[in-house]
């Protein structure tokens, strides 16, 4: 069974903006490793529309080779699009969802293969909100940007998580790796 994963970068204020963050060469290879390691990546449409950057970098490559890698691993990697708006995308590894999310990411979740990413704010609190987040992977960048969009916006429950592992980048960013906590063994845990 394939676990569905958040992997997001974020300011330590806790705001998603992908122009606050430092990627650096470190952390370009870091997330193109990531993408190689993937099935799929989930996107909504405001996500992906601003991932189709790569797409010129793939035309253009920049000479930097970790973002030019970059560029190369996320074109490879296979993306669904949830949009209300969008009719079609013509990225030729990404395709429109066919159905809702919830039934899009079960079916996902019960083929072979390997993980499933979900790479949007908006999809990683609705995915949270249904319980089909398996692995959160939160790149936290020694930034406070002051304002922005609040990852885990509109979640009015309490979710406890449990820390599995760090992974510090040398400038400065660290990827926290958290798994959620099975309800039922926190509530035996809290009662022993």
């Amino acid at each position: 069974m394939k676990k569905v994963i958040a992997a997001i970068n974020m300011t330590l204020d806790g705001f998603c903006d992908h122009t606050s963050g430092i990627p650096d060469e470190e952390i370009h290879q870091h997330y193109a490793d990531l993408l190689r390691s993937a099935d799929t990546i989930l996107y909504g449409r405001i996500t992906y529309q601003l991932m189709e950057f790569w797409r010129t970098v793939l035309e253009n490559p920049t000479g930097d080779k970790a973002m030019d890698n970059f560029a190369v691993a996320i074109d490879n990697t296979p993306k669904i699009v949830f949009s209300h708006t969008l009719k079609n995308v013509d990225w030729k590894s990404a395709k429109l969802a066919s159905q809702g999310l919830e039934k899009e990411v079960l079916e996902l979740k019960q083929q072979s293969g390997k993980d499933v990413f979900v790479g949007s704010p908006s999809l990683i609190v609705a995915l949270t909100k249904l319980n089909l987040i398996d692995e959160y992977q939160l790149c936290v960048h020694p930034v406070i940007a002051g304002s922005g969009l609040p990852l885990f916006k509109n979640i009015s429950e309490k979710i406890i998580l449990k820390l599995m592992k760090t992974k510090t980048f040398s400038g400065g960013a660290v990827i926290l790796y958290y798994e959620p906590v099975n309800e039922r063994s926190t509530k035996y845990e809290m009662n022993r």
